[in-house]
């Protein structure tokens, strides 16, 4: 063992919530240590998830465009994917981001070290490296953001052959003949839109009631009729019983109601049932940071029960977007150099699944908004009335604002539609401000733009819109 230098903050992880955290420390005086034990920087978003996830969406996207490009005046023959070119260019967004985080290290004078990074004690880490040696740093604070990793179910083992995790369903050299997604997440209904349009046949299983079940319940029922549309299955209520191995791939027992279970086949499963905080051997327990089920407590500024320890990003238990990550990650550094913050409004977090049509969006649910006893008014607007989406061919969906009565307060925005994700960075900074349905409405939007959906919207939550 190795004694060495001894830093302000040991950051223990690099993903979008250590990184980050670790950038804003520095900027802030602070001496920082990051721990990687990957060989590249980035964590499971730079690596395995939102970058090369949506690299790959996007060339489903460009190969669905081009296909229906003849409606349009641009007809192309013989359009095909050509999976190894689109993996190859995925792996070059990596690459390229991993790199942009290393050369940000050196930038910010952030000392990196590469190996598995855990607490030694209040104020110490260790840091066992490749060869087995291990090397002891001091550091006043400490910041955990491990991560986490896919979950499997039950008595299902994934073997990334045939029964996939998120990570491994990243690297197919062929497109399955048919795909079967357990699990209606983001991440499930990403890979299935993916890979239905890159000509797979893909099955969508889901436990609960509906499709995307954290989003409002119009944003699921349009995704779900828009699946079937482009010749998707969806189950909602079923529950998995059984997967087996076969010859010809995998068998899922699976009963869809309560009377009926069907047995339904595909070349592969892919499990989308959400993550695990990776909380455990990193010496949690030596020095009494409180868990539950996993997940690291913590306060609104991130701080365990531990002086000195805290902690951000998956491994607490908070929204699974690396986003969130982000935002902890500078509430975290700011809070221990004594800058001025404040915790992440968690009720202001936009979220974003990138599939087809996209689907966005920030606060509460109309459900939920009820729920809390507001006295609500709703204001929709379809795309089918807005110019500019008739101009990209691209219809479906709607903007759905949800707000109170009283004060007009906007209280969540709802997005199914073209550039959905794009269109929610409106409705975060309205949400931020305050804003009401009257303010969106009084904001003068450039026509022709998408952007006018989210006008008429608000217009609607007063009962007058115009386009309609």
């Amino acid at each position: 063992m190795v004694e060495s230098k001894s830093y302000a903050l040991a950051i223990i992880g690099s993903g979008p919530g250590g990184y980050v955290a670790a950038i804003r420390a520095a900027q802030v005086g602070l001496s920082v240590l990051l721990i990687e034990r990957d060989s590249r920087l980035g964590g499971v978003c730079t690596l395995r998830g939102c970058i090369p996830t949506k690299a790959l969406l996007h060339t489903a996207d460009l190969l669905e465009e081009t296909r229906h490009g003849g409606d349009v005046g641009v007809a192309s023959k013989d359009v095909r994917l050509d999976l190894a070119a689109a993996m190859k260019h995925k792996e070059k967004v990596v690459r390229q981001s991993s790199n942009g985080i290393a050369y940000l290290m050196k930038k910010n004078r952030v000392d990196v070290v590469n190996g598995f990074g855990r607490i030694a004690g209040v104020g110490r880490v260790s840091v066992t490296g490749a060869d087995g040696s291990e090397t002891v740093y001091e550091a006043k604070n400490i910041l955990v953001a491990t991560g986490s990793a896919p979950r499997s179910l039950p008595g299902i083992e994934i073997d990334h052959q045939t029964i996939l995790s998120s990570d491994s369903v990243l690297e197919l050299a062929e497109v399955p003949k048919s795909l079967l997604v357990i699990g209606s997440g983001a991440v499930g209904v990403e890979f299935a839109s993916m890979y239905s349009r890159f000509g797979c046949k893909a099955t969508i299983l889901e436990l609960l009631p509906r499709i995307v079940p954290l989003e409002d319940e119009d944003i699921s029922r349009e995704l779900a009729a828009s699946f079937k549309r482009q010749g998707m299955t969806v189950y909602v209520d079923a529950r998995v019983e059984r997967v087996t191995r076969t010859d010809a791939g995998v068998e899922v027992l699976a009963r869809t109601s309560a009377e009926k279970t069907e047995t339904m086949r595909a070349e592969k499963v892919l499990l989308a049932v959400g993550r695990k905080p990776l909380s455990e051997g990193i010496g949690l327990e030596g020095v009494g940071v409180a868990t539950e089920r996993g997940y690291i407590r913590v306060d609104g500024y991130m701080r365990t029960n531990v002086p000195g320890i805290y902690a951000i990003g998956d491994v607490v238990p908070t929204p699974w977007l690396a986003h969130v990550a982000s935002a902890e990650g500078v509430v975290a550094v700011e809070h221990m150099a004594g800058v001025p913050t404040r915790p992440v409004n968690y009720d202001q977090i936009p979220g974003c699944t990138y599939c087809s049509p996209e689907v966005a969006s920030i606060g509460l649910t109309e459900a939920k908004a009820r729920e809390r006893g507001y006295d609500v008014a709703v204001g929709k607007f379809p795309f089918s009335a807005i110019g500019k989406a008739r101009i990209l061919n691209e219809t479906a969906g709607f903007v759905k604002i949800v707000a109170e009565k009283k004060y007009d307060e906007v209280l969540g925005v709802h997005i199914i539609g073209p550039r959905a994700t794009e269109l929610i960075a409106e409705a975060s900074a309205a949400m931020a401000l305050e804003a009401t349905s009257e303010d969106l409405v009084r904001a003068v939007h450039a026509h022709p733009t998408l952007s006018e959906a989210i006008h008429e919207a608000a217009e609607a939550v007063g009962g007058h819109s115009i386009h309609i």
